[in-house]
């Protein structure tokens, strides 16, 4: 199981814009189909965005649609998530992991929306 490791998370008010990245050492991110998830407080984890391994093909929540895009530094290796005119209901705590997701999740990084 590779434990992926997210950051970028913050304070930002209505309208802010913020940058998660997800790493996973010693593990190669461009062979998998990877996604970002968030759970808020009281409700279930759900998808946010979702990024092909082959063509880098994404998908959307529809409540991010327009908003939110994913996508994929080789050099480094990593996933992102740019996050742009930000909802208090953004609120979350973000993950990222294979899409579909395995049971391997990492600690998230919290996104508050807030004035």
């Amino acid at each position: 199981q590779v434990p992926f490791v997210e950051s970028g998370g913050g304070l930002v008010q209505p309208g802010g814009s913020l940058r998660l990245s997800c790493a996973a050492s010693g593990t190669n991110l461009r062979i998998y189909n990877m996604g970002w998830f968030r759970q808020a407080p009281g409700k279930e984890r759900e998808f946010v965005a979702g990024i092909s391994r082959t063509l880098g093909v994404t998908d959307y929540a529809d409540s991010v649609k327009g908003r939110f895009t994913i996508s994929r530094d080789g050099a480094k290796n990593t996933v992102s998530l740019q996050m742009n005119s930000l909802k208090p209901e953004d609120t979350a705590l973000y993950y990222c992991n294979r899409n579909p997701p395995t049971s391997a999740w990492g600690q998230g990084t919290q996104v508050t929306v807030s004035s």
